[in-house]
Formats: structure tokens, C-alpha cells, sequence
């Protein structure tokens, strides 16, 4: 028999792929609270897509946008004329509600809107609010 021999023993192994296990089971579970932020953001971003190229296509052909949001049916459409631009669902997790402003509006075709005010976006863990502004057609989400 060797009294040479190199390597590692059972335990030393088995010590090595505990810590490896304890140290990814850490990982794995810091990065589900990021998933529903992730998710927040990128609808903030789609909506906010939507109406610029909302408030651009009613420039663009110089005629009046409709912005709908369906409270219940978790969507909001764009409506140019009798044509649908865009439709847009999100999930049941996200509500848009009214404040100052309903849930339908339009932006001119020189692109101001109709009317000013706030609504608010309230996911499972923010609450946003979408600000129209008096005048040119410019809006911003800040979160509460």
C-alpha cells in the first residue's frame, strides 16, 4: 500500500459542495425580489413608448389619439380614427388607476394632449404616478 497518495478524502469534498450549495441557494434567492422590479420597469417603459408613439403618430398624420385604459381588462389601447395602433396588455399584478385624470385622454394632432392631471400604476411592491402636463404634451412616471 501507498502511504504517498494525493488527493482529497470523502469529507474534504463533501465540505467543498455544502459551501458551494449554501453559497448559490443564497444567490438564487436574492434574485427573485428583483424579478417583480424588473417587471415594474418594463412596463413603465412600454407605456411610455406607447404614448410617445402615441403623441407622435397623431403629429405625424395630424389627427386626434385616443389613450383608453381598461381598469378591469388590464390593457390600454391607442386609437387613431377607427384604427387600433396599439393594444397593449399587462399583468392582473398591475392597476391603473384614475386620480386627477380618467382613464381616457387624447393627444391633438399637434400633439398636446386634451386634458392634464396624474393617474397612478400600483404594482405588488411601488406605486407610480404618470403626470400629464399643461401645454406641449409632456408627461413623466415618478415613483410615490
Amino acid at each position: 500500500m501507498l502511504l504517498n497518495q494525493k488527493g482529497f478524502t470523502l469529507i474534504e469534498s463533501l465540505i467543498v459542495l455544502s459551501i458551494f450549495l449554501i453559497i448559490s441557494s443564497i444567490t438564487a434567492f436574492s434574485i427573485k425580489p428583483q424579478f417583480h422590479s424588473v417587471n415594474d420597469k418594463a412596463f413603465i417603459i412600454q407605456l411610455k413608448a406607447d404614448l410617445y408613439y402615441g403623441q407622435q403618430y397623431a403629429i405625424a398624420n395630424q389627427m386626434d389619439v385616443k389613450v383608453i385604459f381598461y381598469e378591469n381588462e388590464h390593457k390600454y389601447v391607442l386609437i387613431a380614427g377607427s384604427n387600433q395602433i396599439v393594444e397593449r396588455t399587462h399583468s392582473p399584478k398591475i392597476r391603473v388607476s384614475q386620480g386627477t385624470i380618467q382613464l381616457y385622454f387624447k393627444f391633438s394632432p399637434n400633439g398636446n394632449l386634451d386634458r392634464f392631471g396624474s393617474l397612478f400604476i400600483r404594482t405588488e411592491q411601488k406605486l407610480y404616478r404618470l403626470t400629464f402636463l399643461i401645454g406641449k404634451g409632456r408627461f413623466y412616471v415618478v415613483e410615490e
